[in-house]
């Protein structure tokens, strides 16, 4: 049956308002980043740098949110300059209370203008004004040009703008929840207009803004005044009215009063450089969205495609796609016996690549192949695997297992791993397009098929949506049966393009090696080692969720005995109450709601005092974290023992791999209750152990390999402990005389320096002060000056090139090393220190996986890889093949890659993950 197959282009949506009157939203930008920065836990948000990111990440969600719900025509952010503005200079103390600003909220404004010129959203501020002030300007300019106006804002004093067509919207709870202030709801929340509320303000004072208000007047006596004299300077001329104690109290503070009313009005004509004219939402500049959203290592799927669905740009796109002649394709419906056989026969014969996409249920041990699509250059085919008569699935079986017949595959690791549910084999993979746009980009996030083939291609795969897999999944309209068929035949024709695109692209960045002898054959190792999973002790794990349940209580119990009353562990407001209220210990680092409860402040708390409880709030909060891990353990045990992780080639930057559903990196390996966690992980049944090799102190050896620095080298070759060796050079000790402290500086050090940690972040991982840690840096690199000068180099190399390259060429692209924004530079700069050492570890690990399983293999043996976890690879022994894997592995580890400070192996064996540590 022949169908012509086209694409259909994507819906543009309208980014306007309904109704005739033009929207203008007006964010202030401070306001709302600070509370992003509070909202949001800043441990849960940095690069893999140090680079905080949260005030960034939480600022774009609100950005997204409401103009996705509120759909303005024009739109512009306001910025505070500084503290120094007119305000303060009529009142020296204006806002004089407030905390000096964490550098961890500092170092994010400079990223968040970054993001919002990307995204060509106008920012302004003025010397000697407030974000206020700017906003009150646009605002009255705005609606009386005719506009709605949105004002989305934490600062109260903006209330005063709000009339029948300027509304301010008011996070009530972080960044998620806004409430709706019309003159009605100001009426109704504080009891007068939004007209008279500087009134009110300057009347009850504004802690936060540090204005004093009226001794035992709050907001009620206030508005009841306004309302009752009808204006602040009619209450302020007829004081002498106001009667008792309280008419006392107004008219001894009737200066400090009518300063407050000064300064809470704000000004509505400031000069700014652009109109409202000016602040129509035009098209964002996509590359630099995506480049910034790369280097702050975004990783959350949907936040790329939320902040892209913003943009006023990808209508027109849509449209220009829609008017673009579609792809048409003349494919077939195999439904008769034979058919499919035919079809190889005739259009796979002559050794062309054939890209293939297939629909399938994603489940372990019961995965089904509901739908395969075909495509060649000329072509195009669809079946239904349920459906083939057993010479056509004989016939495509042979032809997916030849590895001379290539194919192109979108995310093939997956693909591989169903079919092999089917029991199907796929050999010859040719290319990968979504690993090809990994290895092109390698900080993209985003690797669905429909997202190339509209960047890369001009193309839309609509009706396809994109599955959790990655795969996309068709739904045919009961009226047209073949639709399903006909999108899956786009989708495979697709990734035909696209494989030709990228073939040329990977040869232009230098990765077509790194594709085909590295990412492909690792994608199909990893897809083996999926499927086979370890078997897993669920008994062991139940008894371990119990001890942790049973303990945390006790803990619980020890934290109220404690503080001598019960409380809630979880709440921060209840701990800085306890901790810096009725224990008065030392103050922590200020934050907007008090004193910061973390971790790092309980530490630190911990070492300041003699009181037990920052002790036990921290065993708290371990015991809940592996009682978490536990429990998520017990959700992934198959009905067959085993637990099928989920491995991740296209995350990390740098290359490495990661795992997720369980994410085994998770699994403690430095205390003892996070080693208990390990024993559940067991060999399973017909095999006698497990075997664990890793590579001792890699980042280090690589770092002495290029840098090519004689005395690091010579540490390594001497033998003796690295650290030791190192900290009686740099402190100019005998080995002996180096004592746990300087051998704890000195490996913090060597370490950090592979992941280009800066003085500031080595002080905060020590515990010392930043000179104190700098002075460290400069005595290390008098003594290896090779690292000194291979740290310089790279990074002017990387500024020169625009990107670093690994031992095996993969490349990392830091365009923001020629940045003029210093923040942006100096992280860039990090990276370009990080990623050769981090990612030529990740490579020469992936070698060393593909050298170990080709040696199984070749030997014979039924031994097989399991795991890879950080720089350790998991093996489940067969009876009597120990001592020959265990050669096996020693040797294909140690010769991955020849380093100057050569690799060294380190092996262990035992019927447990814990068991077999070295």
């Amino acid at each position: 049956m022949d169908v012509a197959t086209q694409s259909a282009a994507k819906g543009a949506g309208s980014t306007g308002a309904s109704g005739a009157r033009p929207r203008l939203m007006l964010l202030d930008g401070h306001s709302l980043a600070y509370r992003a920065f509070y909202a949001l836990p800043v441990e849960n948000f940095n690069t893999s740098t140090g680079q905080p990111t949260n005030a960034v990440y939480g600022f774009a969600s609100m950005v997204a949110n409401t103009v996705r719900d509120e759909a303005p025509t024009h739109l512009a952010v306001a910025f505070d300059v500084s503290r120094k503005t007119f305000r303060s200079a009529e009142f020296p103390d204006y806002k004089a209370n407030r905390a000096t600003t964490p550098d961890e909220f500092r170092s994010q404004i400079g990223l968040i203008g970054e993001l919002l010129d990307a995204m060509s959203v106008p920012r302004m501020a003025i010397e000697g004004f407030e974000a206020d002030d700017v906003i009150a300007t646009l605002a009255t300019a705005a609606e009386a040009a005719g506009f709605d106006v949105l004002i989305v804002t934490g600062d109260r004093d903006s209330l005063q703008l709000v009339t029948d067509h300027v509304t301010v919207l008011y996070p009530t709870k972080g960044v998620s929840e806004l409430t709706r202030y019309t003159p009605e709801k100001v009426a109704e929340k504080y009891g007068v207009t939004p007209r008279q509320y500087p009134d009110l303000a300057a009347l009850r004072g504004d802690p936060s803004d540090n204005l004093p208000g009226i001794p035992g007047v709050g907001e009620k006596t206030a508005a009841k005044w306004v309302n009752q004299f009808g204006s602040f300077e009619e209450l302020v001329g007829r004081a002498d009215e106001v009667k008792g104690k309280i008419g006392e109290k107004l008219r001894e503070h009737l200066d400090s009063v009518k300063r407050n009313r000064v300064l809470t009005e704000l000004v509505r004509d400031v000069e700014l450089p652009l109109g409202v004219e000016d602040l129509g939402r035009t098209p964002f500049d996509r590359e630099a969205v995506g480049t910034l959203m790369e280097t702050l290592e975004f990783r959350n799927p949907n936040f790329r495609e939320r902040i892209y669905n913003l943009d006023p740009g990808a209508a027109a796109e849509a449209a220009e796609v829609a008017a673009a002649p579609g792809i048409e394709v003349a494919g077939e419906l195999l439904t008769e016996p034979g058919a499919l056989a035919g079809w190889l026969d005739e259009h796979t014969a002559g050794g062309d690549r054939v890209a293939l996409a297939s629909v399938y249920d994603w489940a372990l041990g019961s995965g089904e192949v509901r739908e395969v699509a075909l495509a060649t250059a000329e072509t195009a085919a669809w079946f239904d695997p349920a459906q083939l008569a057993e010479a056509d699935e004989q016939a495509f079986a042979g032809w997916l297992a030849d590895p001379k017949r290539p194919k192109a595959l979108h995310i093939a690791k997956q693909v591989m791993r169903a079919f092999a549910e089917r029991g199907w084999t796929v050999n010859g993979v040719a290319q990968d397009t979504a690993l090809a746009a990994y290895l092109e980009k390698p900080g993209r996030r985003t690797f669905t098929l429909e997202v190339l083939a509209e960047e890369y291609l001009g193309r839309s795969l609509t009706p396809a949506a994109a599955a959790e897999s990655g795969q996309l999944a068709f739904d045919a309209p009961e009226e047209d049966p073949t639709a399903g068929a006909q999108a899956l035949m786009v989708e495979a024709r697709t990734v035909l393009d696209l494989a030709e695109l990228f073939d040329t692209r990977l040869a232009e960045v230098g990765a077509v090696e790194l594709m085909h002898d590295m990412e492909l054959p690792i994608a199909a190792l990893l897809a083996r080692m999926e499927r086979t999973g370890i078997a897993a002790d669920r008994d062991w794990l139940d008894s371990l969720e119990k001890q942790f349940a049973t303990e945390i209580q006790r803990v619980v119990e020890e934290a109220h005995a404690a503080a001598g009353h019960p409380f809630n562990l979880g709440s921060p407001k209840q701990l800085q109450e306890i901790l810096f209220g009725e224990l008065n210990l030392p103050k922590t680092k200020k934050i907007k709601t008090g004193y910061t409860t973390d971790a790092d402040a309980l530490t630190w708390l911990a070492t300041q005092t003699d009181n037990e409880l920052p002790v036990i709030l921290l065993r708290h909060r371990d015991q809940a974290k592996l009682r978490t891990t536990v429990e998520g353990l017990l959700k992934t045990v198959s009905p067959q023992g085993r637990i099928h992780t989920t491995f991740n080639q296209m995350v990390a930057a740098t290359g490495r791999l990661s795992s997720q559903d369980p994410n085994l990196q998770n699994i403690p390996v430095r205390t003892e209750e996070g080693r208990l966690i390990r024993r559940a992980f067991v060999v399973g049944a017909g095999y006698e152990s497990l075997l664990t090799a890793d590579y001792s102190q890699i980042e280090l050896r690589i770092m002495a390999h290029l840098s090519e620095d004689e005395a690091l080298i010579e540490a390594f070759a001497s033998g003796e402990d690295l650290h030791t060796t190192v900290a009686s050079s740099v402190f100019q000790v005998a080995a002996a005389e180096v004592d746990a402290e300087m051998r704890r500086k000195i490996k913090a050090m060597s370490y950090g320096l592979a992941y280009g940690l800066s003085a500031y972040g080595l002080s905060q991982q020590l515990g010392i002060k930043p000179n104190e840690a700098q002075g460290l840096m400069d005595t290390y690199f008098e003594r290896f000056g090779g690292v000194r000068d291979y740290l310089h180099r790279v990074v002017e190399e990387a500024r020169a090139t625009g990107y670093t390259e690994t031992l095996l060429g993969r490349r990392r692209y830091l365009p923001d090393l020629t940045s003029d924004n210093r923040q942006r530079r100096e992280m860039a700069e990090r990276m370009a220190l990080n990623a050769p050492v981090q990612g030529s570890a990740a490579d020469i690990v992936k070698i060393a996986m593909l050298r170990v399983d080709e040696a199984l293999t070749a030997a014979g043996l039924t031994s097989r890889m399991l795991l890879q976890v950080h720089d350790e690879i998991v093996l489940e022994l067969a009876p009597g093949e120990r001592e020959q894997v265990e050669s096996l592995v020693r040797d294909q580890m140690a010769g991955a890659y020849a380093l100057r400070a050569p690799l060294d192996v380190s092996v262990g064996v035992g019927a447990n993950w814990e068991a077999a540590a070295h």
